[in-house]
């Protein structure tokens, strides 16, 4: 895996971040091949998806649905983006995902208590790119998050940061 300034620069370009908020101006509407992500219960919802852009699949089980803002995320589920599309998803600790075009990403595992602020995150980029904005968890205990690639294991030491893997 190759991370170098520029192509941080571009991959945040790209998928449109400004200001660590998800924008994504350029991106196509949301195509409606597949049916909506069944509302999860209450207490299985880890994050929310807060922008979809183009073709954006949740893969739960064997199971694979469009995703639509508001939709929540769980653990082991998988976000797959298409060309020219992008997501962003909110996890309950804070902590922001911006994934960008042709990506896949799974939430392998979360865990937040609301009312300590601990826990811990597990991410796995298979492909694409992805940005993180750290939550809460990070800034009690940076340590606990963890983002992994086909390669790689990155410790979190920092708030915002990006990750591509090809």
């Amino acid at each position: 895996m190759r991370v170098q300034f520029a192509q941080l620069l571009r991959a945040a370009a790209g998928i449109g971040l400004l200001c660590g908020a998800a924008v994504f101006a350029q991106a196509p509407a949301a195509t409606p091949a597949a049916a909506p992500v069944p509302p999860a219960a209450a207490d299985a919802r880890e994050g929310t998806f807060k922008t979809v852009q183009g073709d954006v699949t949740v893969v739960r089980g064997n199971v694979r649905s469009a995703a639509v803002v508001g939709d929540g995320l769980r653990i082991a589920d998988r976000v797959l983006t298409g060309d020219a599309s992008a997501a962003a998803i909110t996890l309950k600790d804070g902590t922001v995902l911006s994934i960008g075009a042709g990506s896949s990403v799974d939430l392998a595992e979360f865990q937040f208590n609301p009312t300590t602020h601990d826990g811990h995150v597990l991410i796995s980029l298979l492909r694409g790119s992805l940005r993180v904005v750290t939550g809460l968890i990070a800034k009690l205990k940076p340590e606990q998050v963890k983002v992994t690639t086909p390669t790689t294991v990155i410790g979190v030491r920092g708030t915002d940061f990006i990750v591509e893997q090809r």
